[in-house]
């Protein structure tokens, strides 16, 4: 299902994006092979925002080139007071031509005139045009196929299919993802993502050819009707010095990952496969997730994803009681051994239990979820939201950590159970601590109160 926004919504800022690392983490696009590049608008100026670097780069290389823009963008101000479609039409049909001679000035431009809004309909006439353009050898580029307006994901899936006919290979850039996703989003599949480094030259171009489509980045008059369609905010995503574009294909649901495959990974990568035990990162992180505890000593601890139990005897030793799990039998093997040769297993309980179904009964005034909701799918979680709300105490604690880099298999990204964690429903955020390499964050129920305030310091 198509997201629903508007366009003068507040959207994602891009400080966000910048900030991800996701970004960063998706393979390069590649040039090999690619003698032809065909990149899609769906309307004049969708080129240069998704695509204008890349445009400008298969330029700078020599590639040719032709640009697809199947309507001229007439129905961006139905409002206006001070022109028609018709003559919107005309002006957005020279702003694109400008434009992609900016970014690629031998490009060959196709202009397709279907109805704004009508390139659903009009399916077949794009096809028609692309089909003779499409070869083995080309890159085809178009909309995201889920870009969340209707032109964009019809041009999207047009070409997918018109690409798999010939063989050719197709990649797809987002316009307006940037403005409803938010960092780490589930519903777009970032490791099918492709980056495209910009050098200045390609920046310069980009930046050029933005600055002709006047109509879209500046208001056509002072009057109502005529505001502009593509403010600072909005223009701000396609300012990067990378362009991101999204590999064609079926995506499957993401699915929990369960004790098979944790017993699978520990059997093939050791008894330590994270590095708990010798990573100065590892060991840093812990020492942040204890130092952020809100108190010196909890009652009842539940540890959900204890693995072999390095982060387990710190807990111990702050706590009372402590409920340690771990859908891997083997590495509960392992957390006890650990325990009893450090001397903390007096009140340590361990068990084997897959989280969430098999959540462990009883009230808790800390549970610990370290780098383990990410094997959880979008169900899984909402599951796991509903039940840690239930197991925390008048004064819980509930204490996050995960990494934030994009890893193959996993169903979720950090920054997404980051962001449902902390929209949990009487829980406010005590402490919240952003890295590139991991978010960490402290919630406690609301109203929280900081640490000096709970011990009469202010």
């Amino acid at each position: 299902m198509s997201p629903e926004f508007t366009h003068d919504g507040p959207g994602t800022p891009e400080a966000d994006w910048r900030r991800w690392p996701g970004l960063r983490d998706v393979a390069p696009l590649e040039w090999a092979g690619v003698e032809h590049v065909v990149v899609v608008a769906a309307h004049p100026d969708d080129e240069t925002l998704g695509a204008g670097g890349l445009l400008a780069a298969a330029a700078a290389r020599g590639r040719a080139v032709d640009v697809v823009v199947a309507t001229d963008g007439e129905g961006s101000h139905p409002h206006s007071p001070t022109t028609t479609p018709q003559a919107l039409a005309l002006v957005r049909a020279r702003e694109v031509q400008d434009a992609v001679a900016t970014l690629a000035p031998h490009a060959r431009v196709h202009r397709l005139a279907l109805p704004d809004g009508g390139v659903a309909a009009g399916r077949e006439a794009l096809a028609a045009a692309l089909g003779p353009l499409v070869g083995p050898r080309t890159l085809l580029v178009a909309p995201w196929t889920a870009d969340g307006h209707p032109d964009h994901d019809a041009a999207g899936e047009v070409a997918v299919a018109v690409a798999a006919q010939a063989g050719a290979t197709c990649l797809h850039y987002p316009v307006w993802l940037w403005h409803w996703a938010h960092p780490g989003d589930v519903r777009v599949p970032w490791l099918r993502g492709r980056r495209l480094e910009l050098d200045a030259h390609a920046r310069e171009r980009k930046s050029a050819a933005m600055a002709r489509h006047v109509s879209q980045t500046a208001p056509l008059s002072p009057r109502p009707g005529d505001e502009v369609l593509l403010p600072a905010g909005v223009l701000a995503h396609f300012e990067r010095d990378v362009e991101f574009f999204l590999t064609a294909g079926p995506d499957p649901a993401p699915a929990s990952l369960g004790g098979e495959f944790f017993e699978e990974f520990y059997a093939a990568n050791g008894a330590d496969p994270w590095g708990f035990e010798d990573r100065w990162y590892e060991a840093r992180k812990r020492a942040l997730t204890l130092a952020v505890l809100p108190r010196p000593r909890f009652r009842d601890t539940l540890e959900i994803g204890c693995s072999t139990g390095v982060l387990t005897v710190d807990l111990a030793r702050r706590s009372d009681r402590v409920l340690a799990v771990d859908v891997a039998a083997s590495a509960l093997d392992r957390a006890r051994e650990r325990l009893v040769a450090a001397g903390a297993q007096d009140g340590v309980t361990t068990r084997v239990a897959a989280v969430p179904q098999e959540f462990p009964e009883g009230t808790f005034d800390l549970v610990v979820l370290s780098e383990v909701a990410y094997y959880c799918d979008p169900n899984d979680l909402r599951t796991l939201v509903d039940r840690l709300r239930a197991c925390l105490s008048a004064d819980g604690v509930l204490v996050a950590c995960h990494w934030r880099h994009l890893v193959e298999g996993y169903p979720l990204t950090g920054d997404e159970v980051h962001r449902v964690l902390r929209g949990i429903s009487g829980l406010d955020v005590l402490v919240h601590h952003e890295e590139e390499d991991f978010l960490l964050d402290v919630l406690v129920p609301s109203p929280a109160v900081s640490v000096a305030r709970a011990g009469g310091l202010v």
